[in-house]
């Protein structure tokens, strides 16, 4: 039986994190986990980042955050990064990922989270509309903002 989990990034596992990468199809949209985590490092009041793994192994990286000042809305509470490994996508392993940033933003209390992503043939948008997320009309920077209630 397979076991995923969701482990909080030490020095004993950073090395790991930092070696999943996407698809080469995929790079353009979701940035390498370095630096995600690098900018989870400046900012670890808002930052949660999570390696995923199945049976020990990396599997995923998922970085939540949880603002409550944030200026936009849609920064407050939400998803800011996804990276499933290459060869491995399409088992479960994102909507894990997901389902656990969604579980914490209960455990504080959260009401609806966020993602946002670059509408593009090849892009992540198929993945967070069949999770639940749905635009909500604004964008950043080019990229759709999706809202799912909590």
């Amino acid at each position: 039986m397979t076991t995923l989990t969701a482990e909080q990034i030490t020095r004993e596992n950073v090395a790991a994190a930092c070696q999943l990468a996407v698809e080469p199809h995929q790079k353009d949209f979701v940035a390498p986990v370095a630096v995600s985590l690098a900018e989870a490092y400046t900012q670890p009041e808002v930052a949660w980042p999570r390696l995923i793994l199945r049976d020990g192994e990396p599997v995923a990286f998922v970085m939540g955050a949880f603002d409550p000042d944030a200026e936009f809305d849609f920064f407050r509470c939400g998803i800011w990064r996804l990276n499933v490994g290459a060869g491995v996508q399409g088992r479960g392993y994102g909507r894990f990922a997901v389902e656990t940033v969604l579980a914490e933003a209960r455990r504080r209390g959260q009401r609806t989270a966020t993602v946002l992503w670059l509408p593009a043939e090849g892009g992540p948008e198929d993945f967070y509309l069949k999770l639940g997320f749905r635009p909500t009309g604004q964008t950043h920077h080019g990229e759709v903002v999706g809202r799912i209630d909590l």
